[in-house]
């Protein structure tokens, strides 16, 4: 038979201690469903919380990949849309100075429909920027000016902690519709000068936008000029179809990418919630528990101090 002291009640010290510990339990489990985190600071899990601060810290810096990216691909797109917009227009143009090659036409009117094309080439190419960003016309001449444009596409870390950045690059020479250094040099596909086959020369040559068929007869001498005219243009129609053909591949490999990032910002996001995220329907349930003991332990330490009155029955006559 247990010994009972007056000075020691060692039922009430054991179920004061209990009822601490539940205490604690439940001010854990609340925390846990008020936060959403099972791991909230170093203090719960001190490896898991390391662990999901590097990759949150990663994830941030991919979500500036992905805003480089969206960059990228809209300065690529209005490239492209204004690429496709002046091979429509020089498509007419070669129209027009095909329809001048037949006898008895007036080469003034149909000039005056060219003029019209060039100065739509020069707004559309002109007009073609995004976010202070011009591949189409452009000024070579420039300080610093690099016709290799670089964009974020990746952020890396590997196991000893070293983080690397991965670019797309994007070599713009071959889109050039316009170089403002040109002068009497080769420039851009429409600016730069072109002999009769449509080879770019330094001197000698015409550019496509300084065509003038206004003054042209029937002569032997003039329709081949005419004639060199079209090669000129046709040869400029390929150069600016490769280069929209570069550009749309551009497009896809960016977007493939930007896909790519999210995903891995997706995945990256899951892991973390693996490591840190508390389970409710978990802490649900452990809550209702926690709160079923405490309610016992604060009856077995009413019983426990009991026992020091009933000390006092033994006193008494």
């Amino acid at each position: 038979m247990g010994m009972n002291s007056i000075n020691t009640n060692v039922a009430a010290m054991t179920a004061l201690q209990s009822l601490q510990q539940t205490s604690k339990d439940m001010l854990t489990t609340q925390s846990r469903i008020s936060t959403g985190l099972r791991v909230a600071s170093a203090s719960d899990n001190a490896a898991y919380w390391s662990i999901a601060t590097s990759m949150r810290s990663d994830n941030a810096a991919l979500s500036t990949v992905q805003d480089a990216l969206g960059l990228g691909k809209g300065t690529v797109n209005v490239a492209y849309t204004a690429m496709n917009s002046s091979i429509d227009l020089v498509s007419q143009m070669k129209q027009k100075l095909a329809a001048a090659l037949g006898p008895g036409v007036d080469k003034s009117k149909i000039q005056s429909d060219i003029t019209e094309l060039q100065n739509q080439l020069k707004g559309v190419a002109d007009s073609a920027s995004f976010s202070g960003e011009n591949w189409l016309s452009v000024d070579s001449s420039v300080t610093g000016y690099n016709a290799t444009k670089s964009i974020v596409s990746s952020f890396t870390r590997n196991s000893s902690g070293t983080v690397s950045i991965g670019y797309i690059t994007v070599d713009t020479s071959k889109a050039i519709l316009f170089d403002a250094s040109t002068g009497t040099g080769a420039g851009g596909i429409l600016d730069s000068q072109r002999d009769s086959a449509g080879a770019v020369v330094a001197t000698g040559g015409t550019s496509l936008m300084n065509i003038d068929i206004s003054s042209l007869t029937n002569s032997a001498t003039d329709q081949a000029t005419l004639s060199g005219y079209v090669q000129a243009v046709s040869k400029a129609l390929d150069e600016m179809t490769t280069a929209a053909t570069g550009l749309g591949a551009n497009q896809t490999r960016i977007n493939l990418q930007s896909d790519f990032v999210s995903t891995l910002r997706d995945s990256i996001t899951t892991g973390v919630s693996q490591l840190v995220d508390a389970d409710m329907n978990e802490e649900s349930t452990r809550l209702q528990a926690l709160q079923v003991k405490q309610q016992l332990g604060v009856q077995a330490l009413s019983i426990a101090n009991q026992s020091s009155q009933n000390i006092l029955s033994l006193f008494r006559g």
